[in-house]
């Protein structure tokens, strides 16, 4: 190349680069980003899983999120919202490939999502390395914003962690029902039935009751005669199954055909109104975020805004997704900014949120200080409202 055209080479090169720099192009958290109109825009991703083992739960979680954004006007603050919806499938190497994608390729400033611990756990890490801001709905277990001692200063979520409910649990079981035995079988491959499992046992123990089988089994596992023999063997008063709606439904036929008569009791995976096995679970308690006969106004507002839409209920899945999604929505307004760490930093700071599952605000751990409520399953395919604990 001549001294002339490499002159004119070099000029050209210096004058993209500034063109670039004014214009914000090639970076995921430019607050300079526009569009043709010239409005400010912030880009939401949501990680949900629409197929796969509980889609049920990521279909609420979708019809909440796109609900609250409606109501939001899609604004927040004196940003237009655009939003990207992925589906992990609730397969961990898929959240992670959809959550690289949405971070690299679609230039996401903040994700709502993902819902399940297996999923969350591997997606908060890489969001965190990334810098980008993730609020999950229902991912309950600890290591989603904490490991080992350390913060994931840029995962959040808006529900409670696993230890509060399985000790909710615990503590229901002895001193409501006046239970002193129970077994408990979970899923060896899932952080979330692990570690409700081991909370539970741990304080339904410290609280004088006795586990008389703690048995685990595989995801794909159907037929569970060998580990209900034993349990059925040793009579405990409570059977704790801490797992999605799908697996309950199955264990607890099995256990209802081997003569097991104990109290079923678990956790908020099993809050299905369309796919739990009502006629089985009739009786069984579990913890849960929310009730829809809560009187108070955010509650009856929301259920009936999303009946008006979607003609259901809304389950806990759901309210969570709205929750979520508003959280994140009051944080892009507080910062009234698209920079990933400003929402962070907002995020962090949220006190007293009026949220549909109860006042929150965020902890140094980035998780929610609120309340769990313990629901009944009823024959009529209903879940009746029991008592509501607090931290």
């Amino acid at each position: 190349m001549c001294v002339k055209n490499r002159k004119v080479y070099l000029l050209l090169v210096a004058l993209l680069a500034v063109a670039l720099v004014v214009t914000g192009c090639g970076g995921a958290a430019s607050n300079k980003s526009a569009g043709e109109s010239g409005e400010k825009v912030v880009k939401i991703g949501l990680i949900t899983p629409l197929t796969g083992d509980v889609k049920t739960f990521g279909e609420s979680t979708q019809n909440a999120f796109k609900l609250a954004l409606e109501q939001a006007g899609m604004k927040a603050g004196d940003y237009k919202i655009e939003y990207v919806i992925a589906d992990d499938r609730n397969d961990a190497t898929e959240a992670v490939n959809v959550a690289t994608k949405l971070i690299s390729q679609d230039k996401v400033n903040c994700i709502v999502g993902p819902l399940t611990s297996k999923t969350t756990i591997p997606v908060s890490e890489l969001c965190n390395s990334q810098k980008i801001p993730m609020l999950t709905n229902t991912a309950t277990n600890p290591k989603v914003t904490v490991d080992n001692g350390k913060r994931k200063e840029y995962a959040f979520r808006a529900c409670f962690i696993d230890p509060f409910q399985g000790a909710v649990a615990a503590k229901f079981a002895l001193e409501n029902l006046q239970k002193k035995t129970a077994a408990v079988l979970y899923d060896q491959g899932n952080d979330y039935t692990i570690g409700l499992a081991n909370v539970f046992k741990e304080n339904f123990e410290k609280g004088g009751g006795q586990v008389l089988e703690f048995l685990a089994y595989s995801k794909d596992d159907t037929d569970f005669s060998a580990v209900l023999t034993k349990i059925a063997a040793k009579n405990p008063d409570i059977l704790y199954l801490p797992d999605y709606y799908q697996k309950v439904s199955l264990i607890g036929k099995q256990a209802r055909e081997k003569g097991i008569k104990a109290v079923f009791l678990g956790g908020d995976g099993w809050d299905s109104p369309k796919d739990l096995d009502f006629a089985t679970m009739a009786g069984g308690y579990f913890t849960n975020h929310y009730s829809a006969d809560d009187p108070r106004p955010e509650v009856k507002k929301f259920v009936e805004e999303y009946k008006a839409k979607y003609g259901s209920v809304p389950d806990a899945l759901a309210t969570l997704g709205y929750d979520a999604t508003n959280l994140m929505l009051n944080a892009i307004k507080t910062a009234n900014s698209n920079v990933p760490e400003k929402i962070k930093e907002a995020l962090q700071n949220t006190k007293d949120f009026p949220a549909v599952s109860g006042k929150i605000t965020i902890d140094k751990d980035g998780n929610p200080i609120k309340a769990a409520v313990i629901l009944q399953v009823q024959a009529d395919k209903t879940f009746k409202y029991i008592a509501t604990v607090t931290p």
